[in-house]
């Protein structure tokens, strides 16, 4: 099931980015005391009481302006409110209930979504002051009070938030399907990749590029499998984003990554490698996704015997940070190879969810270390006493050492790799955390 999606919006100035980054835990909106600091959407995993949800941050929304930035800032948190499960509208107890506050209150009763209102800036220990009981006239029902800053309210308002999302255990119709995010830069041909595995104009297809600004899910039953593809916007450079329906658009991209099992990353065989396509697959690397890089538009190259030789080798050059991931040449237009996917989906899948035993591990741990002998330093050796394997999506593993600092990143990437060579961890992308013998803390890599 997708996560929930919480959208904290409100006037400008009254403290909502102060409020999300207590939610997510960490500092990623800009906080400044000036009205329209944030001005593009952030957001963020957060969890509360075991549950996992994502906020969303809005710019402030001024109901009424003429000014462009302000109008472009409030389109771009409507289009937050449409796609939300929970509205958190955020106010402030210094101002009151101004008008702005009615209007923007009016605004989101009309979009039937359910609210909690947020007063914030009760930064003062005991009971609220005075001017907190006059936002019970906005009729949203009860208002939480709230210190954004010091974190105080914050645990009541989430309770309140929670109650309004879906039950968890909710029985989720694609839960045994392989969720399958089709990314890439705009115009490779994304949505005519799933035209053909859907066999139907599922997806509109234009050759003028952001055609498709939401994502959509194509549940589709093989007689090898069951999948669910996400087509997505594709993910641009931040200086190319004009529009403020693309910036959403970028965000249910990522978010299509983060509910993934694999991603199928696609390039356009006529235009090559670009620096986007390194920060699209990037992310999905960043993530743990399985992976595969698909190169479409196979049909407008000219070819000889070596050709797709060739053009994988410099892939590989340009890939190389995500070596793991297999490559297949296609065309969604004709169909050429597109039947290969389904295997390959399903295998990166597995190999990212593949758990092995500590044993086998530590069989190959003992091969390799006779194979090629740890690194020393001034007469140190590094000593590796186990290994074992700490969790999966994507496979992490853990290794005891005797000193950290002597487990040079070459040697754990030879280590890696024999674990590869060994299980084939092909598509899935290989976590290592190091762990000094009676330390907790560990280097994760």
């Amino acid at each position: 099931m997708a996560l929930p999606i919480v959208a904290v919006v409100g006037r400008p100035n009254v403290g909502k980015s102060t409020l999300f980054n207590k939610l997510v835990g960490q500092r990623l909106s800009i906080v400044e005391d000036t009205p329209g600091v944030t001005r593009d959407r952030i957001y963020a995993k957060a969890e509360w009481c075991g549950r996992q949800f994502m906020v969303v941050d809005t710019g402030g929304i001024e109901p009424q302006t003429n000014d462009h930035m302000l109008a472009q800032m409030r389109r771009q948190a409507e289009l937050a409110i449409e796609k939300a499960d929970v509205i958190v509208l955020v106010t402030d107890v210094r101002a009151g209930v101004t008008a702005n506050d009615i209007d923007v209150a009016a605004m989101l009763q009309r979009s039937g979504k359910p609210i909690v209102l947020c007063v914030n800036k009760c930064d003062s220990i005991g009971e609220p002051p005075m001017e907190f009981y006059e936002f019970y006239n906005l009729g949203l029902g009860e208002p939480f009070a709230v210190s954004a800053l010091h974190g105080s309210g914050s645990g009541d308002l989430l309770d309140a938030v929670m109650a309004q999302f879906p039950p968890e255990d909710e029985p989720d119709a694609d839960a045994e399907r392989i969720a399958v995010a089709i990314i890439g830069k705009p115009n490779v041909g994304k949505s005519s990749l799933i035209n053909f595995i859907a066999g139907e104009e599922r997806s509109i297809v234009a050759d003028e590029s952001g055609t498709t600004r939401d994502a959509i899910d194509l549940p589709v039953d093989l007689d090898c499998g069951k999948f669910l593809f996400i087509d997505t916007a594709g993910i641009r450079k931040k200086s190319k984003i004009n529009e403020s329906i693309e910036h959403y658009s970028v965000l249910r991209a990522f978010m299509a990554v983060d509910r993934a099992d694999v991603c199928v990353i696609v390039i356009d065989a006529v235009t090559g490698f670009t620096e986007q396509d390194s920060k699209v697959a990037g992310y999905a690397h960043q993530q743990g996704k399985a992976s595969i890089i698909v190169v479409n538009k196979w049909d407008l190259i000219e070819k000889d015997g070596k050709t797709m030789q060739e053009y994988q080798k410099k892939l590989a050059q340009d890939f190389s940070f995500m070596s793991y991931a297999p490559f297949l040449f296609i065309s969604a237009k004709t169909g050429q190879r597109v039947k290969q996917l389904y295997p390959m989906i399903q295998q990166v899948a597995a190999n990212n969810a593949m758990r092995i035993s500590t044993g086998r591990l530590n069989d190959v741990l003992a091969y390799a270390t006779a194979r090629v002998q740890p690194p020393t330093d001034k007469g140190r050796r590094l000593k590796i006493y186990y290994l074992t394997q700490a969790s999966v999506k994507p496979p992490t593993f853990v290794f005891f050492v005797n000193r950290a600092d002597l487990f040079h990143f070459s040697y754990q990437r030879y280590l890696e790799n024999q674990i590869r060579e060994t299980f084939g961890l092909e598509g899935t992308p290989v976590r290592i955390v190091v762990r000094e013998r009676g330390n907790d803390s560990g280097t994760k890599s």
